[in-house]
């Protein structure tokens, strides 16, 4: 077992209490996530500022997945070996500049160097959080402390997302991008303060990081991550048209909608620890087996407000699948785990891609608006097979 597990299986005491520590954490995942997915929601807006359409402002979304998907890795593999605490505040600073520049940009090619800027941090400072959370508490309390972590992404959705919706409509949404580079800089202020020193790897290199890639099992893991978790994108990359077609809601119904859908992620992160920490494999079973249901449901049920409200905090809180993953990567990536860590959210955007892709060509030759519904509940059902071979393969590696 590699120096880096030793590091974050000893338990490290924060200077100001373990809740506030995490409470912090917790404030900068808030930051990015509301970043990530308040640019969704001000596409129409930040479009007709630029003089482009929708679809080409759309770009900026993929633009952001380059950053996560390309600066995640990159980033934890060149800071492994760095006290945690100070990749923290650095991965900060970029958020930050990553909003700001995105607040400030006077035209389109700008824009979208920002919004990459802003993804880059986005997967290293989840992976590190999640580490310096698994550091502070007995490891059987490990998937409960990254839970909590992951639990500004939920608020995020739950709150943070329809609030900047609305300040963005009513007072620009440049304003949007200002108030979340106030949260980061704030966080990162608060980084000093309350979390603790936690060391890296000092043994740690480039080559040492990347032969975590020869692990087929971290390959499975990541593959569930990717495949399993893409259903729920199917669904919420057209969950505004399918919620209008379905249940004959006006389109601004939708976001308040969405709010069951945040709170059911709020309920996943905490519950889906827990259960983790108390038994991990029949846990991401049965949160695999549980999305599959409701987002068949949903695809069969979701005919009026009612019905549609319950089952968007039903599938909402399969998000329970994060922190549960997350901590299972801890395990099999031992002698890499910032890479690992991050590797996680990667894959988690890659299935954002996946899932909007299928879902959309499910409507695209003509099926009906419970399609992307259908193919979630179909990709959930995916990642059950390929979790259980992902623990084969872990036998195997040892």
């Amino acid at each position: 077992m590699g120096s880096e597990q030793a590091t974050v299986e000893q338990i490290v005491k924060p200077p100001h209490g373990l809740t506030n520590a995490k409470l912090v954490l917790g404030m900068g995942g808030l930051a990015i996530g509301t970043g990530e997915f308040a640019a969704m929601g001000l596409l129409p807006s930040m479009a007709d500022s630029f003089d482009i359409s929708v679809s080409e402002a759309g770009y900026g979304v993929i633009a952001y997945a380059f950053g996560v998907v390309i600066g995640g890795p990159f980033l934890a593999v060149l800071t492994a070996h760095l006290p945690r605490q100070r990749v923290l505040i650095g991965l900060l600073a970029i958020v930050l500049a990553g909003n700001l520049a995105t607040a400030l940009a006077p035209e389109m090619i700008c824009w979208l160097t920002a919004r990459f800027i802003s993804g880059i941090p986005h997967g290293t400072y989840y992976g590190i959080a999640s580490l310096v959370a698994a550091s502070m508490v007995p490891k059987g309390q490990r998937a409960s402390a990254i839970g909590q972590v992951m639990l500004g992404l939920a608020v995020a959705n739950l709150l943070g997302v329809p609030f900047s919706t609305w300040l963005g409509q009513v007072a620009g949404w440049e304003t949007t991008f200002l108030v979340i580079s106030v949260i980061a800089l704030v966080t990162l202020a608060l980084t000093f303060y309350f979390i603790p020193f936690v060391a890296g790897d000092s043994t740690a290199t480039p080559i040492k990081e990347l032969g975590v890639l020869k692990q087929a099992d971290v390959w499975a893991t990541l593959l569930v991550a990717t495949i399993g978790f893409a259903g729920m994108f199917s669904l919420y990359s057209y969950i505004t048209p399918s919620l209008q077609n379905l249940t004959g809601m006006a389109e601004s119904t939708v976001p308040w909608m969405l709010m069951a859908w945040g709170a059911g992620m709020v309920i996943g992160n905490i519950v889906g620890g827990k259960c983790a920490d108390r038994a991990m494999v029949p846990s991401l079973y049965g949160i695999l087996i549980w999305n599959a249901l409701f987002l068949a449901a949903f695809a069969f049920f979701a005919t009026d407000i009612w019905s549609s409200v319950i089952l968007l905090f039903l599938i909402g809180c399969g998000f329970a699948l994060v922190p549960a993953l997350q901590s299972r990567l801890m395990d099999v990536a031992s002698n890499a785990q910032s890479l690992g860590a991050t590797l996680n959210h990667s894959a988690f955007n890659l299935s954002n891609a996946l899932g909007a892709w299928l879902g959309g060509i499910a409507l695209s030759v003509g099926f009906g608006w419970e399609s992307p519904a259908i193919v979630g509940a179909v990709l959930a059902a995916i990642g059950i097979p390929v979790f259980a071979l992902s623990l084969v393969l872990a036998r195997r590696e040892g």
